[in-house]
């Protein structure tokens, strides 16, 4: 036989045999090695009877293996292990102990198998007397070792459940369980871990915890935000001109939506945004890219709308804020005016006592542009920036595009680590690795860090703005989270969640949560904005607070609903409309708009909805007491106790509750009371009476069988 059909035979790994064969000082190559009889009969450990001759004389070759041509065993053995004279002698001696305890040759009993080695059956063992443990399925000759059995009694056993197994076949755990349970033993089965999927394997990823001795200083993210033709643009050009240019011979900064200045060997990250709306757009999706936003005010005009705006936009992002005044050059100019604006919009400068820094500039002229950078400076060593640069790269998509002889491109922002070339970049919904590196001044760099902005080359596609992107190690890992979340947006694109509403609110009051309403409040009059305003605060609740995060006069706008859609907020309108295109932003974000005409409906619309949906409060009042005095058995199951009222009265509304002494047992409600024969709908106290109760209920002569109602009582806000 070959060595694969003896490991088969026996039970166990062709390693196994192979090893002791060597250790019988035979020679076998591999698993199709031919083992001849007497070395057989030494692995089954019994003598085997010699091959029978055939009708010419010569030894049958029946059972000897040929080869594929049909050539004569001689020439099919050229491979076959050739053991040593000194191992023939020791197999025959082997054999010729082994022979009185052999079984008849008809139906010879293979021995019991070595044991086999680590890893190559499931362990079992016998813990406690006569309890089995398991880790899986066993072979029917390892459970009948380990329950000192014979294993034809297993057999048996088996072909009554109508499962024919051989001595060597496994035993499903269930199977297991049952047989052992007949022969007095209980199966343990030990529970191997949760099989470690994609999301938990990079869940668990030890990087993910940066340690504080790998977190070094990094560069502050800086956006300018105003109202339009206050100087941001020109501000944004005098900063790059005198800064990022000035170093260059004869090189063309390339616009990738941010650039780099460097002041005093400290760099600053500036976003070249259009405005408060893409700033709030990119929040919305979770790119909180900015660690500074300077509200540029010009010093002619003072604030006007869009200032507010950004302000509220800015507040609402929780981002350091700091005050640019241009302009200063002009002969309209005002300073002054402009802080008592800002003193006014609860917003003290820092020159009155206050904590916003304001700086007096120039675009014309380029007058204060040092002092603001060196103010932006000293607000991001107040903020303490630090990134782990040793660690995989993680930040946002500022803008993304298809590029004629580029392919996809991805301007991004890099929040966190360091991003190479070469590196798996996962990017929403694409997947790629990166074929190219070119930073704001338009060369090709192998690396880049914490706070810089980079153009990558290499995704499949053009994620959006505002998408995380991050680096893995594992490819297969990162496409497949890229599969994943293109199958969820093409979902969401289906269907479109509600991310705040009353009603959704209400539901997490339910839960027992102190919410916070956000409310965009829009009306036609300044006037009516302060009338709401006033009204809806004056709406006092423990429960839910309210925040108006913005109001204002006109239109609902797509800036409010981008601003709703960042902060969790919902829109309410009074007399106004919704302008062209608004509908289908607020249906796209999950924005809710609710426009009405009279104020007190708005006001009362919010006070009941809060009230009408809080849970209710559940008060519990008793009713009666009954002493259980003889309990009846009615059919098999069912148990009906006889009992006294001794203080108010029963009715089958009411819960009963068992008691025992102090201890509640059971409780549950009344399916029968009677007095007498006949059903009755109350029962009053010195009377007497049988009560039927759930059949979860138990209660034995001498309980006390309480009866109470529950009533509902409204919560106020």
């Amino acid at each position: 036989m070959k060595v694969f059909q003896i490991a088969k035979e026996l039970g166990v790994t062709s390693k196994e045999v192979l090893a002791k064969l060597h250790d019988m000082g035979v020679e076998a190559k591999n698993q199709v090695a031919v083992v001849d009889d007497e070395m057989l009969a030494v692995l089954r450990g019994e003598a085997l009877p010699p091959p029978k001759p055939d009708v010419g004389g010569r030894k049958s070759d029946v059972g000897r293996p040929k080869t594929e041509s049909g050539k004569k065993q001689s020439e099919a053995v050229k491979d076959a292990p050739v053991p040593s004279p000194k191992a023939k002698a020791k197999a025959r001696e082997k054999a010729k102990e082994a022979q009185p305890a052999a079984a008849p040759a008809a139906m010879p009993a293979p021995a019991p198998a070595p044991e086999p080695v680590s890893g190559s059956q499931p362990q079992a063992e016998i813990v406690d007397g006569n309890v089995l443990r398991l880790r899986g399925p066993i072979i029917v000759k390892s459970l009948a070792e380990l329950l000192d059995i014979k294993p034809n009694v297993i057999i048996a056993e088996l072909m009554k459940m109508n499962i024919l197994a051989a001595i060597n076949q496994s035993i499903d755990v269930n199977i297991i369980r049952k047989i052992a349970e007949k022969h007095g033993f209980t199966v343990q089965v030990e529970k191997r871990g949760p099989r470690p999927s994609i999301e938990n394997k990079l869940a668990e990823r030890v990087e993910d915890d940066d340690q504080p001795e790998d977190m070094m200083p990094r560069s502050p993210v800086v956006t300018f935000l105003g109202h339009v033709d206050h100087g941001k643009t020109s501000l944004l050009d005098q900063v790059r001109n005198a800064k990022v240019a000035a170093g260059e011979s004869g090189g063309i900064t390339q616009h990738i939506g941010a650039y780099t200045v460097e002041l005093s060997g400290k760099k600053i990250t500036f976003l070249d945004t259009p405005g408060h709306a893409a700033f709030t757009a990119m929040r919305a999706r979770g790119a909180n890219l900015t660690d500074i936003a300077v509200i540029i005010i010009a010093a002619d005009d003072g604030i006007m709308p869009q200032t507010r705006e950004a302000i509220k936009h800015v507040q609402a992002a929780g981002v350091a804020m700091m005050v640019a005044i241009n302009k200063i050059d002009m002969v309209t100019a005002d300073v002054q005016r402009v802080m008592q604006q800002l003193q006014g919009e609860g917003l003290t400068p820092e020159e009155w006592g206050g904590e916003l820094i304001c700086c007096p500039v120039s675009a014309e002229t380029g007058e204060g542009i040092d002092h603001l950078l060196e103010m932006i400076l000293l607000q991001a060593d107040v903020l303490e920036l630090k990134a782990n640069p040793t660690r995989r790269a993680e930040g946002f998509v500022i803008e993304a595009q298809l590029e004629p002889g580029m392919g996809p491109t991805a301007n991004v922002l890099i929040k966190r680590g360091t991003l190479s070339v070469g590196d798996i970049i996962l990017c929403g919904q694409y997947c790629g690795k990166v074929r190219a590196l070119i930073n704001d001044h338009g060369a090709k760099i192998k690396s880049a860090g914490s706070s810089t902005p980079v153009r990558c080359l290499g995704l499949p596609g053009v994620p959006g703005a505002g998408d995380h992107f991050q680096v893995y190690a594992n490819q297969k890992a990162a496409q497949s989270l890229a599969t994943e979340e293109a199958a969820r947006l093409r979902h969401e694109n289906l269907y479109t969640p509600v991310k705040t509403s009353l009603d959704s609110l209400f539901d997490q009051i339910e839960e027992g949560e102190k919410m916070e309403l956000k409310v965009v409040l829009k009306a036609d009059t300044q006037g009516s904005v302060e009338a709401i305003a006033t009204s809806l605060e004056d709406i006092d609740s423990d429960k839910v607070v309210l925040n108006i995060i913005l109001s204002g006069t006109g239109n609902v706008t797509d800036n409010d609903v981008m601003l709703a859609s960042a902060s969790s907020a919902i829109i309410i309108a009074f007399h106004v409309g919704k302008e062209t295109g608004v509908d289908s932003t607020a249906k796209h974000e999950g924005v809710e708009i609710r426009l009405h005409q009279v104020i007190y409906e708005l006001i009362d619309e919010v006070r009941d909805a809060m009230t009408g949906l809080l849970k209710p409060l559940m008060q519990e009042d008793v009713r009666g007491r009954a002493e259980v005095r003889k309990v009846f058995v009615v059919g098999r199951r069912h148990k009906v106790a006889g009992c006294l009222v001794v203080q108010g009265n029963i009715r089958p509304s009411y819960r009963a509750r068992v008691k025992r002494g102090d201890e509640v047992l059971s409780e549950g409600r009344i399916e029968s009371l009677k007095h007498f024969q006949d059903e009755v709908a109350e029962v009053r106290e010195a009377q007497e009476c049988g009560i039927r109760l759930e059949k979860s209920m138990d209660f034995e002569e001498g309980d006390v069988l309480e009866f109470y109602e529950l009533t509902e009582i409204a919560q106020t806000l």
